[in-house]
C-alpha cells in the first residue's frame, strides 16, 4: 500500500509517498480502508523534526504522517464487537510511532474509532477527530457553565471554530479573537463578541467583559497576551506546553493533551450528524500532492482542513 512518510527531516520536499507492507489488525484492532485523511499542523512539525527535537518522538529511520481518518472498516481483529466490515468510521491515531493515517489503509485500536456521522461526507468527517477532540476536551478543562464567559484565540481556525460551536451549545458566552475580516464567520459559529487581532488583546477583551473573562482557550498560542484577558482565579487552557503562561493572579493554567477517545468522538459525530457542528474543509488533494498541502498550511490563512484522498 502507499503511505506518506519521511526518512529525514526538512521542508515539504522530504515528504515521500512510499510503498509499505499492507497492515493487518491484531486483537481489539480495526483495519480501515482510508477514504480521507486530514493534514494538521502537527504533521508539519513532525516533518520538520520539531517533534523529535522536543523529545516527543524517538528517532526512527521512517516516520509516518497523519492523525485523522475517515473510511470503511475492511477487517477486524479478534475481540472487536463494536464494528464490522463495511462500517463507515472515523478515528484518531495518537501514537506518533504508529503507522499514520495518510495512507491507503491504517490499523487503529477499537477504542480510537467511532462510527462516521450520518449524512456527512468523508472529507468533512476526516476533519473531526483531532480538532473535535481537542476542542471538546479544552472546553471541558475550563469547567465553565452556561452564562459564563470564554475567550477563544485563533477562533477562525478549525479548533477555535469548533470551540465556539460547542460553547454555544452549552450556553457559554464567547469572545472570539481573529482577523476582523472573519467576523461574519465567527458570528455564524456562535461568537457573541468578536475582537480583531491586536497587541493589546487583554485591554480589548476587558472593554467588552469588565473584569476579564472566566476562561481562555488559547488556540492561537498567544500565551501571556491572551492571559491578560483572564479574570483573577480564572482558567487558562493552553494547547502547546512551551507557550503556557505562568498562573498569575491566582489563575489556573492547564495544558490540553489530546488522546484517542472513541466514546467522546462518537458524541461529537452525533452532533455533526444532527447539524449542530459545522465541519469545514478548505480543499481535497490526492496523497501524491501532500507537499502542496503542507505548503498551503504553512503559508497561513487556510479556513478549514486540507484533506488528502487516497
Amino acid at each position: 500500500m502507499q503511505a506518506v512518510i519521511v526518512r529525514r527531516f526538512g521542508g515539504p520536499d522530504v515528504l515521500e509517498l512510499a510503498e509499505l507492507p499492507a497492515p493487518r489488525p491484531g486483537p481489539a484492532q480495526v483495519l480501515i480502508r482510508v477514504a480521507a485523511a486530514a493534514v494538521n499542523r502537527i504533521d508539519l512539525s513532525t516533518r520538520a523534526g520539531r517533534i523529535t527535537e522536543a523529545g516527543l518522538l524517538a528517532p526512527a529511520p521512517v516516520v509516518a504522517l497523519g492523525w485523522d481518518v475517515a473510511g470503511e472498516v475492511a477487517a477486524t481483529g479478534a475481540g472487536v464487537t463494536r464494528f464490522a466490515a463495511g462500517d463507515r468510521v472515523i478515528g484518531l491515531r495518537d501514537l506518533l510511532s504508529a503507522p499514520g493515517t495518510q495512507a491507503d489503509e491504517v490499523v487503529l485500536d477499537e477504542t480510537a474509532v467511532a462510527h462516521a456521522p450520518a449524512g456527512v461526507g468523508d472529507a468533512e468527517a476526516a476533519a473531526l477527530p483531532l480538532a473535535g477532540l481537542t476542542a471538546d476536551r479544552s472546553l471541558e478543562l475550563t469547567g465553565l457553565r452556561g452564562g459564563q464567559t470564554l475567550l477563544v484565540t485563533g477562533a477562525a481556525g478549525v479548533v477555535g471554530g469548533l470551540v465556539l460551536q460547542l460553547a454555544a451549545l452549552r450556553g457559554i458566552r464567547t469572545v472570539a479573537a481573529a482577523d476582523a475580516a472573519d467576523e461574519p464567520l465567527l458570528r455564524a459559529l456562535g461568537a457573541e463578541h468578536v475582537v480583531a487581532r491586536t497587541d493589546r488583546l487583554g485591554e480589548a477583551v476587558r472593554d467588552l467583559v469588565p473584569g476579564g473573562v472566566d476562561a481562555v482557550i488559547d488556540a492561537a498560542v498567544l500565551g501571556i497576551g491572551a492571559h491578560e484577558a483572564l479574570r483573577g482565579c480564572g482558567v487558562f487552557v493552553a494547547l502547546v506546553a512551551p507557550f503556557a503562561p505562568p498562573p498569575l493572579r491566582g489563575t489556573t493554567v492547564v495544558v490540553q493533551e489530546v488522546y484517542a477517545d472513541g466514546a467522546r468522538l462518537a458524541g461529537l459525530a452525533a452532533l455533526a450528524a444532527a447539524g449542530d457542528l459545522t465541519l469545514r474543509v478548505a480543499g481535497t488533494l490526492p496523497l501524491a500532492r501532500v507537499a502542496e498541502a503542507h505548503e498551503r498550511l504553512a503559508a497561513g490563512g487556510v479556513r478549514g482542513r486540507l484533506v488528502l484522498v487516497p
